[in-house]
């Protein structure tokens, strides 16, 4: 008797100290959803609003840009909940050729201005959106590129609306907007769309975020999975998706048309690493370039003349 009431406070506290470690594990993991996907400012990531510099190797580029025309468009998101809002700039001529240029994580639309000056330069049609969530449209939480990628299709309708038929369409993206366009490529798409370049996008979400957990959090491998699958429940929950679907990998698996994958050599908030893994994936025509030196995002301002060589050099074998 005496050694049946011992076993049955064994498995009390064993049950106990399940019960303490799945409370645990859901806790820390609803306290990195807040940090991953609710939008908020980050202490890991620059302000979209800093003043401009003249220290700032691409001041020139981001200087015109605010000074720049432009036209506000709207549309509602592929999933009809939010009201989404785009800058564009058309072409000082007349053009057939349009840009969709997609930002990065907690950034937004004038982030991107120095990329809208480079490709209003080559003679493009620009139009610049704010994703879910950052910038001017709504949104409750951040999509890393998993549902924006149906927004993204929205608004390439929109520019063949706008230009007509005969449109040429390039999608170009940085970081989160890298990642968004190699999603955004997995997809059904008009035939206007005839290219892809993005620059340090990551793999996977799963991937960054659990990169990123090591990286920035310094969580051991062992506690770090738990964790990530409790954010993964809440994610799906509350912003309708698992993080493991959130796969640059698995859409370019089904991409056919070309891309430029750029990537800086000395990049480790997303790991150079995980260029060559999307290059691999893609199924269409394809180029690489890692940038000698160039920090996350920087590959533009490290290498301002190769970079817009690489992009004309690309552009011109698809885009006439």
């Amino acid at each position: 008797m005496e050694k049946a009431k011992k076993t049955h406070r064994w498995w009390h506290w064993l049950l106990g100290l399940a019960i303490f470690y799945i409370i645990l594990n859901f806790v820390a993991g609803a306290y990195f959803f807040n940090v991953a996907m609710v939008p908020s400012h980050k202490s890991f990531v620059h302000s979209p609003n800093q003043v401009l510099k003249k220290s700032d190797p691409l001041y020139h580029q981001k200087r015109w840009f605010k000074s720049a025309k432009k036209q506000t468009w709207h549309i509602t998101s592929a999933s009809g909940n939010y009201r989404l809002v785009a800058d564009y700039l058309p072409a000082a001529h007349p053009s057939r050729k349009s840009v969709l240029i997609a930002h990065g994580f907690m950034q937004n639309k004038e982030s991107m201005g120095a990329y809208a000056y480079l490709f209003h330069q080559l003679g493009y049609n620009v139009l610049m959106p704010d994703a879910r969530a950052h910038g001017q449209s709504q949104g409750k939480y951040i999509g890393y590129g998993w549902p924006e990628r149906f927004d993204e299709r929205k608004w390439i309708d929109r520019l063949i609306q706008k230009n007509g038929q005969q449109s040429q369409i390039v999608m170009f993206g940085v970081s989160m907007g890298g990642a968004t366009t190699m999603m955004t490529s997995g997809i059904k798409l008009p035939s206007q769309v005839k290219a892809f370049i993005e620059d340090c996008g990551y793999s996977s979400l799963q991937a960054e975020l659990d990169y990123e957990a090591g990286n920035l959090y310094h969580i051991p491998n062992g506690v770090r999975q738990p964790i990530e699958l409790a954010l993964s429940g809440i994610n799906r929950i509350k912003n309708g998706f698992f993080t493991q679907s959130a796969s640059a990998i698995t859409s370019l698996h089904h991409n056919h048309r070309p891309m430029l994958f750029i990537h800086g050599a000395k990049d480790t908030f997303v790991p150079t690493k995980m260029v060559y893994q999307n290059y691999a994936a893609t199924q269409g025509p394809k180029q690489l370039w890692v940038v000698p030196k160039a920090k996350h995002a920087s590959s533009y301002a490290t290498a301002q003349k190769a970079y817009q060589n690489h992009i004309v050099k690309f552009l011109n074998q698809y885009v006439k």
